[in-house]
């Protein structure tokens, strides 16, 4: 009988680098046949994404949410091992996602599978689960959410099952994310020898004078549920070969994490206005290209955060830390929806060379998600009788 750690084993032999499923949609379909669950599978260019439902959509509904797809496992020569071989070692599973995140994807499937065989249908259980989140991911579970809309698809709560916890099981549930921006700068200036840097118009220099500019002192200093704001360059690219040269094009990009003192459309407004005045200074052309993945948002800590960490200390003995730290994760588009939190594995290895994630993690996080759907359910029973 399959369980959540041969699960993950079998999904990270999956090659599923974003956004390509790769097989790991076929798993967990077979995994649920011949179940009460209806599965859809919700596609939109090109993108697969599903999408199960255990009961009614007119009864209260958990959701859980979570992804298949990875990132690309880099120069395999430095694995100690295929980054797709899904081998359990000392009870350890190694592969690209075992961490991030098909452990928390077979954890949740299990543990709805699981109560849905052991409780009455009073309460409805959703999955949502997309290929499409470590890319782009305007197809993933963004399009499952419009096609929930679409057809009057009900989730009260839900749960992101991305890595959260910095050092311990338990020690972490997110309750928010920063917003998340990127700015291309693309400098034009005027192409020159070396020697003669007055008949030139310098944009390596223009970009330095943009770095500073942007640099020179922070966004904010935090608000009340998020950490200071941070503006990261993360890289500055031009095509010159010849050292007595004077390009006539650089690019520059910078990334940042911003807290609710500040929007996507302001933080924009303000590079242009940046780059608009180092462009009157250093007479360069300075175009922008921004792409705001998504806005701060923060889900205050009330039924479904403290039904998470009851759970969470009963299996861990660990009370957690409630946070808005890290990257964005597709909680941002859940919160459109209804209220979310994030729960997951401990993600130092996420993303590195030799990912690999303990075996008992996985069985805890899957006793975990089952506690929290039976509370829910005896929540449900209880309202229902009252």
């Amino acid at each position: 009988m399959i369980n959540s750690v041969n699960l993950t084993s079998e999904l990270v032999k999956c090659p599923s680098v974003t956004p390509d499923d790769a097989g790991t949609f076929k798993l967990i379909k077979e995994l649920f046949k011949d179940t009460d669950f209806k599965i859809t599978e919700v596609s939109k260019n090109g993108i697969k994404n599903l999408f199960l439902r255990w009961g009614s959509k007119n009864l209260p509904t958990f959701g859980f949410c979570g992804h298949v797809d990875v990132v690309n496992p880099g120069e395999i020569s430095k694995w100690k091992m295929d980054p797709f071989s899904g081998k359990i070692i000392n009870n350890e599973i190694f592969g690209r996602g075992s961490v991030d995140m098909k452990s928390a994807v077979a954890a949740f499937c299990l543990a709805a599978l699981n109560v849905s065989k052991e409780t009455s249908p009073i309460f409805s259980i959703v999955l949502l689960i997309t290929s499409d989140e470590e890319g782009k991911a305007k197809d993933g579970t963004n399009a499952i959410l419009e096609w929930m809309n679409k057809n009057n698809e009900r989730m009260d709560y839900c749960i992101v099952g991305e890595p959260t916890c910095p050092k311990k099981l338990g020690d972490m549930i997110k309750i928010g994310r920063k917003g998340s921006l990127t700015c291309h700068f693309t400098i034009i200036g005027k192409q020159g020898h070396s020697a003669y840097p007055q008949l030139a118009i310098n944009p390596i220099n223009s970009s330095v004078n943009l770095i500073y500019l942007l640099t020179n002192k922070p966004l904010d200093n935090g608000s009340k549920f998020f950490e200071p704001s941070t503006l990261v360059t993360t890289s500055i690219f031009t095509k010159n070969r010849a050292n007595n040269v004077i390009p006539q094009q650089v690019k520059v990009t910078v990334n940042i994490r911003f807290n609710d003192n500040h929007t996507g459309e302001k933080i924009s407004a303000w590079l242009k206005k940046c780059a608009e005045k180092i462009e009157n200074k250093t007479k360069t052309i300075i175009k922008t290209d921004i792409k705001i993945s998504g806005e701060p948002f923060y889900s205050k800590p009330g039924y479904l955060a403290k039904l998470v960490k009851k759970s969470v200390q009963k299996y861990t003995g660990i009370s957690s830390e409630f946070s808005t730290s890290g990257g964005t994760s597709d909680a941002r588009f859940v919160i459109t929806k209804c209220p979310v939190v994030e729960f997951g594995l401990v993600g130092q290895k996420m993303h590195a060379i030799d990912e690999s994630v303990q075996v008992s993690q996985i069985v805890d996080l899957e006793n975990i998600y089952t506690d929290i759907l039976k509370n829910y359910f005896n929540d449900v029973n209880r309202k229902t009788k009252g």
